[in-house]
């Protein structure tokens, strides 16, 4: 057996919590360790219990949204990957559970998807790494986009290695002109030197 995921679950149905233990239980690498049915008990085990992981009902004691509180409140006692569980089907709540710092949200219907989300969560793989990675790359995408066609084969020619007299030679520029140029580029791209440009864009795969 490998490494143990520790997994704390807040939810105020104890027959819910009976039910998820002993399905989670099953796996050889999850063990639920404990559980709270409301805030106050779940922000306790917050600052006492060792766990890597909580599953957080979003509708706690009749609130509809007290798991997102609980889920900022506990932020602030510790740093916690915190998957909410909801049984609401609601895109907004959706939203405002990843403001709240969850790493993914899983409807309760959907019960059988929690071992990989644990796991997913635990390795650091999660919806919303995806999401900022994606956010990130059409940042860039719109930066690239926004350069000018003459603007662009400068780029090309700086990424291929070329100096600024060989880029002069190339493109028929005056030295105040090709720097007017990259200063640009720069400026459109939110860098500071070419060497930065170069690699924002690599790591963007673009």
């Amino acid at each position: 057996m490998g490494e143990l995921i520790k997994v704390l679950m807040v939810e105020d149905d104890p027959d819910w919590i009976k039910a998820m233990t002993a399905f989670l239980n099953k796996e050889e690498d999850i063990l639920v360790v404990g559980s709270a049915l409301e805030s106050h008990s779940a922000l306790q085990l917050a600052r006492t219990l060792e766990f890597d992981l909580v599953l957080m009902d979003i509708q706690l004691e009749g609130s509809k949204l007290d798991g997102i509180h609980t889920a900022i409140e506990m932020h602030g006692i510790r740093p916690a990957k915190i998957i909410m569980l909801s049984s609401l089907g609601d895109e907004s709540v959706m939203t405002q559970s990843f403001t709240a710092g969850a790493v993914n949200y899983v409807e309760k219907s959907n019960f059988k998807e929690l071992p990989h989300a644990i796991r997913t969560a635990y390795h650091r793989s999660t919806p919303m790494d995806a999401l900022l990675k994606e956010l990130a790359r059409l940042k860039r995408e719109e930066q690239l986009q926004s350069l000018t066609k003459a603007e662009r084969e400068i780029f090309e020619l700086i990424e291929r290695g070329e100096t600024q007299s060989q880029i002069m030679k190339r493109l028929f520029k005056a030295e105040s002109t090709l720097k007017n140029q990259v200063n640009k580029i720069l400026k459109k791209l939110g860098v500071k030197s070419s060497k930065e440009a170069i690699e924002k864009i690599r790591r963007g795969g673009l």
